[in-house]
């Protein structure tokens, strides 16, 4: 398969490139032939060894790299990148801090232009000094969690760099979340410290979330929780929580001064990232210092271009890996723009205003916003000035073929759109945009440098043509260094290693083009997602199924409008009907538990619902049903006549 041509780079931006200058030098360096793309990367997988030394020294990291790039194991899973290094991954992104003018802008923040803010590399390491001042006098140490529940704010950013400074682990997630679904999440992990914030904008509205962070904060009985002034409440939201300071308050008795650096293990813990919650709750990702920066690194200087003169935009929360991905631009010197709120308060244009004024270079997105951009009939190539516009980003979900058009036809005809695939598992990309490649209508470019992509058949066959399972070969540095509380491991191998044993398996379910590039055709399991965002059915139940009108609830995403919506089926008490008043309370808590993301575009009632013989509900099988395809393996199922419920149902035609 394969799509129309819509762009190509030219001699002169190639030429340019930092990734026709990494390939020289890794050509010069180690005698290889690395004419054009597909050489090099084939050259990446087959030497990671010299592909990670070189992107190592290319990319200019600060620490002691050790002679050993890549120590091979038994398995995938036992191969360890540079066991000899010692880095700190806040010094890495901080490191342009020295360079150039420290008066120049390391952050720019818009919050649906309610809150507008601009913080230097100095004010930025300044910042970075007294929350790690702070942090120490609180006891934190290297492995203590510190948690977040935090708006996409400077002072987030800052508080991650002072936790990373002394080797702590941070955690976050977005202001939106429910109690239950943070409890759910920072629960397991056990934060030294939580930082929140007294409230969020979002459509133009103030809102208060105190009432929430009092039990949430209680639950978890920090040694301190941190308030930061978003509203300009801390001060009365911080009398509320449990050992409650406001931010001002906390670092206050500090002056700046120079931010001391832990040099710690490669493989030392940085970020602990959560699985969406399909199958109970979130797991706990762990990921390492040293594997996050390097991929991050190679992703941004290699694969967009990165450097001093970026300035770099993603619309992403806290509760989305992309935040952690787009933080690491300063490790290159890039200038960060955050945005907090809706994508079209106060007007659907504010994201192209916002790239304009800033002269964004990136600017990053989800394949939905592109869409309701399209339908919406923004021309920001007739109304804006996006001429500082060098690439698109778009991931989060597959981007229509109509989505690469409008933007090549409305957005900016001579732009490299780079639609990406990877995920919270990875905190980075297997597949993504190639700046030496085209971009042809619906297709990914290809995989990244370092990652050992394939697309196998169910009895793990290698495909050159056809659909199959996303899989990666060989180790890469952003593996995770496995779960929380998952001594054993065998979580995290099942998790990735279970499908074919040995190799890490996705759970994307993926098509190679004739062009080299791949499409993907959507999740192979049951994670929604709706508008983007991956959201787990287990958050949906564990709310839906605490009210006593409903005995049991399966929840699905069913593609719709060039999107995923989610259908909720409940299964009622003896007695009890689906009324309009009942689904509207079952949505009042659904968005009051999880996030207003998690609400159900539909509810509808059910008899019974199918289970395995082990008890396990399935929602994979009752997702092929309504989608009109056959169940496989109906034998498993304790009570598979249960699948005609939901086969043909009228409610779901509109």
């Amino acid at each position: 398969m394969g799509g129309k041509l819509l762009w190509a780079p030219d001699a002169a931006r190639m030429a340019r490139h930092p990734m026709t200058a990494f390939a020289a030098g890794a050509g010069e360096r180690y005698g290889a032939s690395l004419p054009d793309y597909d050489a090099l990367h084939g050259w990446s997988v087959d030497r990671r060894d010299a592909f990670w030394e070189h992107v190592w020294d290319f990319c200019g990291v600060v620490g002691e790299r050790g002679a050993t790039a890549l120590a091979p194991g038994a398995t995938m899973r036992d191969d360890r990148f540079f066991p000899e290094a010692r880095l700190n991954f806040a010094e890495n992104l901080l490191a342009h801090a020295g360079q150039g003018s420290p008066d120049r802008d390391a952050i720019v923040f818009s919050g649906e232009e309610a809150v507008n803010r601009r913080l230097s590399w100095r004010e930025l390491t300044h910042l970075v000094s007294c929350f790690q001042q702070a942090f120490r006098a609180e006891g934190v140490v290297a492995g203590d969690r510190i948690a977040a529940m935090m708006p996409n704010l400077p002072e987030t950013v800052a508080a991650m760099l002072a936790a990373a400074s002394i080797g702590a682990v941070w955690s976050s997630c977005s202001p939106d979340f429910g109690e239950r679904g943070v409890l759910d999440r920072f629960g397991q992990i056990e934060p030294k410290l939580l930082i929140c914030c007294d409230g969020y904008h979002y459509a133009g509205k103030r809102i208060e979330i105190a009432d929430k962070l009092g039990p949430i904060s209680a639950s978890l009985a920090p040694r301190r929780t941190i308030v930061v002034p978003y509203l300009e409440n801390a001060a009365a939201v911080a009398q509320t929580v449990t050992n409650g300071i406001a931010m001002d308050d906390f670092l206050a008795p500090f002056a700046p001064g120079a931010i001391e650096y832990e040099r710690l293990a490669f493989a030392h813990p940085l970020y602990i990232l959560f699985s969406s919650g399909t199958t109970g709750v979130p797991k706990c990702i762990v990921h390492s210092a040293g594997g996050t920066l390097l991929q991050h690194l190679k992703e941004h200087r290699l694969h967009c271009g990165f450097g001093p003169d970026a300035r770099v935009f993603y619309f992403t929360t806290c509760g989305w890996m992309m935040w952690n991905w787009l933080v690491s631009a300063l490790a290159t010197g890039a200038t960060l723009l955050l945005y907090d709120g809706s994508p079209f308060h106060p007007r659907p244009s504010v994201i192209f205003d916002y790239m304009a004024r800033e002269r964004a270079t990136f600017l990053g997105t989800s394949a939905k916003f592109i869409d309701a951009a399209r339908k919406q009939g923004l021309e920001p190539r007739v109304t804006h000035d996006l001429s500082a516009l060098e690439m698109l980003g778009s991931t989060g979900s597959p981007l229509s073929p109509e989505s690469f058009e409008y933007v090549y036809a409305a957005i900016k005809p001579d732009v490299h759109l780079a639609s990406m695939s990877g995920g919270t598992d990875i905190v980075s990309c297997f597949v993504l945009g190639v700046p030496l490649r085209p971009v042809y209508v619906g297709e990914i470019q290809g995989p990244g440098l370092g990652m050992a992509v394939e697309v196998w058949d169910d009895n793990g066959r290698p495909l050159a043509a056809g659909k199959g399972d996303l899989v990666c070969t060989r180790a890469f540095p952003s593996m995770p260094i496995g779960f929380w509380n998952d001594p054993s491991g065998e979580r995290y191998r099942s998790a990735y290693f279970e499908q074919f044993p040995g190799v890490w398996c996705h759970g994307d379910f993926a098509e190679w083009t004739e062009h080299g590039g791949i499409v993907i055709h959507g999740r192979s399991d049951a994670t929604l997602n709706p508008q983007g965002v991956r959201i787990g059915t287990a958050e949906i139940y564990n709310i839906v199924e605490q009210m006593d009108e409903v005995v049991e609830a399966i929840c699905i995403g069913q593609p719709w409008d060039d999107d995923v919506r989610v259908v909720l089926f409940v299964r009622l008490a003896d007695g009890v009907d689906l009324t309009e008043d009942l689904a509207g309370r079952i949505k009042m808590a659904i968005r009051q538990g999880a996030s207003p993301r998690h609400v159900p575009a539909k509810i509808l009632p059910v008899a019974d619902i199918p289970r395995t013989k082990s008890g396990k509900i399935v929602e994979l099988a009752v997702r092929e049903v309504v989608e009109g395809r056959p169940v496989r393996n109906k034998e498993a199922l304790a009570n598979p006549e249960a699948l005609a419920l939901f086969a043909g149902r009228v409610e779901l035609q509109s």
